[in-house]
């Protein structure tokens, strides 16, 4: 397995302050500025929402491929995030991101090992490793 990869997206604008995310084998996203700005477009992704949504995934699919290497059964898993947007120094960013994942287990004797995995998951979770955010996990672990 190499251990450079490349990533690539295009971002167009359509009018107002909205345009469409591309890539050339994926669906196109509509994005836009977040409501909560001037001239900003209710429901419609915004960057601040794809920020904080890309560590929520980038956490589950750590956490699936840790999981599946360690055998841990679980029936389910969903992942709430938060992002606090704010200024520091002048200048507005994500300055905390708070994930709060539920696992639910088959066997109560697998919830402290799906607890290591998860804050083992976020350790590993380049996303995150990339951010200067401070992530905050706060996970739920329980049998079925």
């Amino acid at each position: 397995m190499e251990n450079i990869f490349y990533y690539n997206t295009t971002v167009e604008w359509t009018e107002g302050r909205k345009g469409n995310l591309t890539e050339i084998n994926f669906p196109e996203i509509e994005v836009a500025t977040p409501p909560d700005f001037p001239k900003g477009v209710p429901n419609v992704w915004s960057p601040e929402h794809l920020f904080v949504a890309s560590v929520n995934v980038c956490l589950m699919t750590t956490f699936l491929a840790i999981a599946e290497n360690s055998n841990l059964k679980f029936n389910s898993y969903k992942s709430g995030s938060k992002g606090k947007l704010e200024k520091v120094d002048g200048r507005f960013m994500i300055s905390e991101i708070v994930l709060k994942p539920e696992i639910i287990v088959e066997d109560v004797k697998d919830i402290e090992r799906a607890e290591r995995i998860i804050h083992k998951s976020e350790n590993h979770c380049l996303i995150s490793n990339s951010i200067k955010t401070k992530v905050i996990l706060e996970p739920i672990i329980k049998t079925a």
